[in-house]
């Protein structure tokens, strides 16, 4: 057979992206499981049109909910032309018969253990209309096909060593999609690692680990870490933020060559931390963590969230000074998201605060799709908004990238510099997060599940 593995993207800034640092590793992991005698294609709609007519015999769907309405739309265009379509990611694993409406078939959960059953079926034309997968053992993942990439990616190289996560925080699914905390053997990421087929000199440098969380298994970890440093190479990752408590590990990460960590920090209320289930964060040791990082030459990339029922709109901008404070090299803000699947949803489903009148197109984490505590929708997008432009103001952009340059490596400084110019540049250009309920985000063709559900 021939197949299309489309990686639904919709547009999430009002000019879209500048530049595209690093693909999903869903499609090109899927191409990697798909046996030899099948032709396949992957298509990130980040990156590349969806074309209007394809010679697949089954096109697969991969997509998050705020994508929900698009990958809606892509199905039903596939199946009028009498396509095979298969749905499949963290939206359908919790929306099934959802899906089920515009598609052949749903995976629910993790692929592998069904993937090549699926294609099978498809191929025989006995397709069931849903394989349920079940977390396997990370042994036999094969490198991901690099080779079937768009070539705008800046980093091509994605890498996952071990997958899930302990913690349970509550506007997380990834403790229900991926269960348990499972690694893969080191000779297989090595072999990741060591993929050079790249054009350019930084895409064969730099290695970005899609995990979750990396260093939870401390004695994998160091071991891993031991064996990459004769690599050579730049890489970063995703941790929580105990790590800077571990000397030893901080030390292999400086040695095998860590450039940045992002650290799901969230919030410098204490209510909040609660409610979102991370008591592990400590806010008077933020400062003396980022540093621990910062002495051994690494930066910090960090998460916040704006929208938990402690916050009001002057907090939420002031997120902007405390994170400059405890010395965030780039920050990431988002707005509190009650994804289908987490106890987040199921709190606020039960208290009625879903905003039910709002489609999936809300949920991609810069838009409002629950009714806030102690203010309207409109206030919560605003002060996000607001949020966004002053950290991302010249001067603040300028600050975060001198600041540190004495102490980080030069890979450091480099990623610092690439991601602060990328949201600088945004914001010096007006290209903020897109407002979906706004005229605008109407003429920017956001499709939306009002549109897809009347059409049917």
């Amino acid at each position: 057979m021939r197949i299309d593995i489309i990686i639904v993207y919709t547009p999430r800034y009002r000019m879209g992206h500048e530049m595209n640092f690093v693909p999903p590793i869903t499609g090109i992991h899927l191409a990697a499981l798909t046996p030899h005698d099948h032709v396949v294609r992957v298509i990130h709609q980040q990156v590349q049109p969806i074309p209007d007519e394809t010679s697949a015999d089954l096109v697969a769907i991969s997509f998050f909910s705020g994508f929900a309405p698009e990958a809606y739309r892509i199905a039903r265009h596939f199946k009028k032309q009498g396509k095979t379509v298969v749905m499949g990611g963290p939206h359908v694993t919790f929306s099934p018969e959802e899906a089920l409406a515009y598609c052949d078939a749903v995976v629910i959960g993790e692929a592998e253990s069904v993937w090549e059953n699926l294609l099978a079926d498809a191929e025989q034309g006995v397709l069931q209309r849903c394989y349920i997968g079940r977390p396997n053992e990370l042994s036999q993942i094969p490198t991901p096909r690099y080779d079937l990439l768009e070539p705008s990616f800046v980093i091509p190289r994605v890498i996952q060593a071990t997958r899930g996560c302990p913690f349970t925080c509550t506007f997380c699914s990834v403790p229900v999609i991926n269960p348990g905390y499972r690694t893969r053997p080191i000779e297989a990421v090595l072999k990741d690692i060591e993929y050079d087929a790249f054009p350019h000199w930084w895409q064969r440098k730099v290695a970005w680990f899609w995990d979750d969380n990396l260093t939870i298994d401390r004695g994998y970890i160091k071991d891993l870490l031991k064996s990459m440093i004769p690599l050579n190479k730049w890489w970063l990752t995703q941790a929580s933020i105990d790590i800077a408590k571990d000397r030893e590990l901080l030390e292999l990460m400086q040695a095998s060559g860590c450039i940045g960590v992002f650290l799901g920090i969230e919030s410098f209320g204490e209510e909040s931390l609660k409610e979102a289930n991370k008591l592990h964060n400590k806010i008077k040791n933020y400062r003396a963590s980022i540093k621990a990082l910062h002495q051994h030459g690494i930066a910090v990339m960090a998460g916040f969230i704006a929208g938990f029922d402690g916050d009001s709109t002057k907090s939420i901008v002031e997120i902007s000074d405390r994170l400059m404070e405890i010395g965030i090299d780039v920050p990431f803000l988002s707005i509190l998201t009650p994804y289908k699947g987490t106890a987040l949803y199921d709190r606020l489903a039960e208290e009625n605060r879903i905003l039910e009148e709002r489609g999936w197109e809300f949920y991609n984490g810069y838009n409002v799709s629950f009714q806030p505590e102690g203010m309207q929708p409109g206030q919560l997008l605003e002060a996000h908004r607001r949020l966004w432009k002053r950290t991302f103001a010249f001067p603040n952009v300028m600050k975060r990238l001198i600041r540190h340059v004495p102490t980080l490596r030069a890979g450091s400084t480099l990623l610092t510099l690439a991601m602060n110019s990328f949201y600088g540049l945004k914001a010096w250009r007006g290209n903020t997060p897109l407002d979906i309920a706004s005229l605008e985000g109407k003429r920017r063709g956001i499709i939306t599940q009002d549109e897809i559900l009347g059409e049917k």
